[in-house]
């Protein structure tokens, strides 16, 4: 009779390990869920500024029309990424389409002087870093559910979970390091 008692503690011990493996799981992957929507909310605020920055520069850039239309462009393409892989490549391109456009708007002393136009460009800033952070923050949150996932013995359980993509830089200039001169 003892032996079945002890084989059945070890047992409720068991179901009560896997369990308590699982929802830690569920929590992690659920975790990085939420991360990435904090991230998809601060894209969509960037990308509802652009056109609204784009119409602005309009009436003072009207000779750099292809800038214009390649930042429109790499917006749209940023609004369709889905996911961390594709989020970054789009990223990449609409970073780098921006800084194109910011270089030109240098070139129009009227626009820099635009109050819509400074606003804008500072909201855009504001967003810029708010994603940087929510960025930060899905990583911290998709490394600790990649850590739990395929740490032993959570790697015994965790068949059913996929593992979270990073959100990584995919535009090489991006990754580069400033180059200061005086």
């Amino acid at each position: 009779m003892l032996g079945v008692w002890i084989a059945l503690g070890v047992l409720v011990l068991l179901v009560v390990w896997f369990v308590g493996i699982y929802n830690g799981l569920v929590r992690a992957r659920n975790e990085t869920k939420n991360a990435w929507s904090q991230i998809d909310v601060q894209l969509k605020r960037r990308h509802d500024l652009i056109p609204n920055l784009v119409e602005t520069a309009k009436g003072y850039m009207q000779h750099e029309r292809q800038t214009l239309e390649a930042v429109i462009q790499a917006r749209n393409m940023a609004v369709q990424a889905r996911g961390p892989k594709q989020a970054g490549v789009a990223e990449g391109a609409l970073g780098s389409a921006l800084t194109g456009f910011f270089g030109l708007a240098e070139n129009y002393p009227d626009l820099k002087a635009n109050q819509n136009f400074l606003a804008l460009q500072e909201e855009l800033t504001a967003t810029e870093n708010k994603v940087g952070f929510a960025r930060q923050a899905y990583n911290d949150a998709a490394t600790r559910y990649n850590n739990q996932r395929e740490t032993f013995p959570n790697s015994l359980v965790a068949g059913g979970f996929e593992q979270a993509e990073m959100f990584e830089i995919q535009d090489a200039a991006e990754r580069a390091v400033p180059k200061v001169e005086f």
